[in-house]
């Protein structure tokens, strides 16, 4: 199985630090070795860094780390083959253009048969479930959303929805960000922190590195974060129950949905 990881905030935000600890399970303190993947938004675009490698052993992880791009939402994953490759095609997260914006999308888990599903005008570039679940999921949204919907609570349900649709055919953990909001589905696994004021120290579960936020924010700070597992030890993480979705948006958990 993969692991992911996402941020969404309500100030620009860097995720060095929990991005450190999700490399660690890059290939070092975990064994999904087999790639590793991270998007930043700005704006409606995305900035995209990809390698099939394992992400605790990449120089380029490594400069990420060392070089901090601040961001309102981010989203990253480390993987251990199932289905697909080890290749660059096959590297979450993946990418595609809606409503004139970048939407980006990473899995946990495998969706038995996502070949048969109708994915439209959405093409997979590789071979892995995860990516065809993907396009399926962006090919029903765009049937009934022809233009961007907004911030509104049809948009939160139509992805919850199809969400438990797709997962009926196996594991379908996921985080999708659009730019605005960051959808979190947990289908057996998944955790969620909102940091804020007062802030406080932190230490990764996986190694000696820790980080006082009170040193590194301002008062108005809040900063969402998403993961497989929690990634720091000192902090209190919500387990998510599976068959439901998470809705986040400047920094607050907006919405908990059914996706059955």
């Amino acid at each position: 199985m993969c692991e992911l990881l996402g941020m969404e905030c309500n100030v620009p935000t860097d995720i060095v630090f929990s991005f450190s600890g999700l490399a660690l399970r890059g290939g070092l303190k975990g064994p999904h070795a087999d790639g590793w993947g991270l998007a930043l938004y700005d704006g409606r675009a995305a900035r995209l860094f990809l390698e099939p490698t394992a992400a605790a052993h990449s120089p380029l992880a490594r400069y990420i780390r060392d070089n901090p791009i601040k961001t309102l939402l981010a989203v990253a994953h480390v993987r251990k083959r199932t289905r697909g490759p080890v290749t660059l095609a096959n590297t979450h997260p993946f990418v595609r253009v809606l409503w004139g914006r970048q939407l980006v999308f990473a899995h946990n888990g495998t969706v038995r048969g996502a070949r048969n599903l109708p994915v439209g005008r959405f093409e997979p570039v590789g071979s892995t479930d995860s990516e065809h679940a993907f396009c399926a999921l962006l090919h029903r949204l765009e049937r009934r959303f022809p233009r961007y919907p907004g911030a509104t609570p049809e948009l939160w349900s139509a992805v919850a929805r199809i969400g438990g649709d797709i997962g009926k055919r196996g594991s379908f953990n996921f985080l999708l960000a659009d730019g605005d909001h960051l959808f979190a589905r947990c289908a057996t696994k998944l955790h969620y922190i909102i940091r804020k004021a007062p802030f406080k120290n932190a230490t990764l579960a996986d190694e000696d590195l820790s980080v006082d936020f009170a040193e590194v924010t301002t008062p108005r700070d809040r900063v969402a974060v998403v993961s497989t597992a929690p990634l720091t030890r000192d902090e209190q993480w919500t387990a998510g129950v599976p068959g439901s979705l998470w809705v986040f948006r400047r920094g607050r958990l907006r919405a908990t949905l059914p996706s059955l």
